[in-house]
């Protein structure tokens, strides 16, 4: 499968699909004019990939700084699918990038670690500048 990459603008955030490496990072900030419409071959192609894993090991590595609401059912989607694949005996690890200030990001990634159990969750404390 063909690498996505789309490079970060000041309302979407970087997204760096690797297939051959298995990594997935999403990096930025997200709040595009719209989330579905942003996100909509990433998806397709994230679901596309995960239904041909066997066994494998995918790491997901998500530094967001900020995300608006659409966003974050675009996210749940991810992460749907990205829980599904672990289930199926897929070893999925979700690196999660806060910064040590921002409880927002840090309580959302921990409702991400309760509502996606088979994933496993990684939280990585960044220091602010």
């Amino acid at each position: 499968m063909e690498n996505l990459f789309i490079a970060a603008t000041p309302d979407s955030p970087e997204v760096s699909f690797d297939f051959h490496q298995h990594t997935l990072s999403l990096k930025g900030e997200s709040y595009p004019e719209n989330a579905a419409v942003f996100y909509g071959d990433a998806l397709v192609r994230l679901r596309k990939y995960l239904a041909g894993r066997d066994q494998a090991q995918v790491t997901v590595n998500v530094a967001l700084t900020y995300f608006n609401s659409s966003s974050t059912k675009i996210l749940f989607s991810m992460f749907d699918a990205l829980n599904e694949a672990a289930e199926r005996g897929n070893r999925v690890v979700l690196n999660w990038f806060h910064d040590e200030d921002d409880d927002t990001i840090l309580e959302f990634g921990q409702e991400l670690h309760a509502d996606f159990p088979a994933i496993e969750f990684i939280d990585q404390v960044t220091t602010s500048s």
